[in-house]
């Protein structure tokens, strides 16, 4: 009978302070492996669903552009991290940019930009850049703009009277940590990459 209720005493003890400090400090552990992980990998997840959102805008762009018979371009504000379509209205004198649809905002963390990198992806642009600045209806320059602009055939075009075809147009987005670049061939081909944020690149195309 007394070593039944030995048993019983010994089995509600619980656990003891060095097994409850073990397992914390374990858990300590694993949340300092586990955090810095998880922060690198929604990072990365959020600059390449960027990079995907801004190719599909020029997508679309290139699309709307043939659809309409007129031109369409992607309009990327670099000075707040936004981007948006818009289609040339030419029922009116002088021609003027409509804004089609809605804007869309870089998440926390990434910025259009490329940071250190010092060349362009193989094949795409001479030398690295953003995408030429965009226009207003007067033809004149916005500051902190970026512009990849269709004609009515679906063709990359220059913000020129006549606009030439364009081989140069890339938008560029980094979270410091990568650079993820879209680019569009004269052909209208478009092309997203992506490389470690340093001055020699080792581009990838996703």
């Amino acid at each position: 009978m007394s070593n039944l209720r030995a048993h019983r005493t010994s089995a509600n003890d619980g656990f003891t302070l060095l097994e409850v400090m073990v397992v914390l400090a374990m858990g300590i552990i694993l949340a300092g492996v586990a955090v810095p992980y998880m922060s690198r990998t929604l990072g990365q997840m959020r600059l390449s669903g960027s990079a995907r959102s801004v190719s599909n805008g020029i997508q679309v762009a290139k699309l709307r552009s043939a659809a309409k018979f007129t031109r369409a371009r992607l309009f990327v504000n670099r000075a707040n991290g936004s981007f948006h379509l818009e289609i040339l209205d030419t029922s009116v004198v002088p021609n003027h940019w409509t804004v089609d649809g809605g804007t869309t905002y870089l998440p926390s963390g990434v910025t259009f930009g490329f940071g250190p990198v010092a060349t362009p992806p193989l094949n795409t642009q001479t030398v690295i850049n953003q995408a030429s600045p965009c226009l207003d209806d007067a033809s004149v320059v916005i500051g902190n703009t970026s512009c990849v602009m269709f004609n009515s055939r679906g063709i990359p075009v220059q913000n020129t009277n006549p606009a030439n075809p364009e081989d140069q147009d890339a938008i560029y987005l980094t979270n410091g940590t990568e650079v993820y670049g879209v680019t569009v061939l004269a052909t209208g081909f478009i092309g997203t990459w992506h490389t470690p944020s340093a001055a020699t690149p080792a581009w990838l195309i996703s």
